[in-house]
């Protein structure tokens, strides 16, 4: 099973190639050039992995929360590929594609949203179920973010930390540790999406939509 997959709901743009289980991936910090850098790249990465668009079996994307114009490069991308070779797609949660770079049990990802607030959710990795939802994503204010029991060494991961260091200090002390310079990648988007292509659980490029759990971009003026 040949999967493409893309990851811009960040300050990184990804896109990878998961082939019987090896992965190659390209990923760069974009600089907000994701829409110049990602066909390029998911032709490199093909060219890497000796494949070419009509060798696909599906096309994977990560849908967000993020940038709401990263989350839109990347459906529009995997939509257009996925029509044109006539393959299924698989929307990733990025939230949950970010968690899957860390190799601890329990990961709580943490994502600068702007505004004041912080796109979160929680997951848990078991050698049987692989990653599952324990606190779906969410978007609020870092103040009111709490870990989901205290019960489990919960890790936490996300730019979130850095940005919001102060807010979050009660929160922080709660945790088993913090990897603040992670983000979701288009490699564990690939991997998750093997999976759930596997349970039979791909879909028409038209059903592929963004998750961006908020509904505004900016503060108004009498918020600022």
């Amino acid at each position: 099973m040949n999967i493409l997959a893309v990851e811009t709901s960040g300050d990184y743009c990804s896109a990878a190639v998961w082939c019987d289980g090896e992965i190659r991936q390209e990923i760069v910090d974009a600089g907000g050039r994701h829409s110049q850098l990602l066909l390029p790249q998911c032709r490199q990465v093909l060219a890497l992995a000796g494949l070419g668009f009509a060798e696909l079996d599906a096309v994977a994307a990560g849908i967000g929360p993020g940038s709401f114009t990263g989350i839109r490069i990347a459906c529009s991308v995997a939509q257009g590929i996925a029509f044109a070779v006539d393959v299924p797609v698989v929307g990733v949660v990025s939230l949950l594609a970010q968690a899957a770079t860390q190799s601890h049990e329990a990961v709580l990802v943490c994502q600068d949203a702007r505004m004041g607030e912080v796109y979160h959710a929680a997951y848990r990795h078991t050698a049987a179920a692989g990653w599952q939802e324990v606190s779906p994503p969410r978007v609020g204010r870092p103040e009111h973010i709490d870990i989901p029991d205290n019960h489990t060494p919960w890790w936490g991961c996300g730019n979130a930390f850095t940005a919001y260091a102060e807010p979050l200090t009660v929160l922080t002390g709660q945790l088993s540790g913090i990897v603040a310079d992670s983000h979701p990648q288009a490699s564990t988007v690939a991997t998750l999406a093997a999976g759930e292509l596997s349970a039979g659980r791909g879909m028409a490029a038209e059903r592929l939509l963004p998750l961006y759990v908020r509904d505004r971009v900016a503060l108004k003026i009498g918020e600022r």
